[in-house]
């Protein structure tokens, strides 16, 4: 896939394939961050940020990879108690073994 070349341009390709794709072009002259969505070699849609904008959208997307990262509430404690017990169980079969 061919696509206009821009100095200060990031690509992100979409898994689904079909030439889809989001171009981030910082245009610094003139004070502001474009998001372009691209299906193949056409820009289907843009969006022009300021820098305050901007920071939204990265922090938004922080925001939700931390909430993906996380196990729903409580599951993590659940899993460490259920490792922690295992644990004991495997340390507690070794020292009777060590005994015998």
């Amino acid at each position: 896939m061919t696509h206009p070349a821009h100095l200060s341009a990031g690509w992100v390709f979409d898994q689904r394939g079909e030439g889809r794709a989001v171009r981030v072009s910082s245009h610094v002259e003139a004070g502001f961050l474009v998001l372009s969505t691209w299906k193949s070699d056409t820009c289907v849609a843009t969006v022009r940020l300021l820098p305050d904008e901007a920071a939204r959208l990265v922090s938004t997307i922080a925001d939700g990879l931390a909430r993906l990262a996380a196990p729903p509430d409580g599951e993590a404690d659940e899993d460490l108690a259920q490792r922690l017990a295992q644990v004991d169980e495997r340390l507690a079969a070794r020292d009777l073994g060590n005994r015998e």
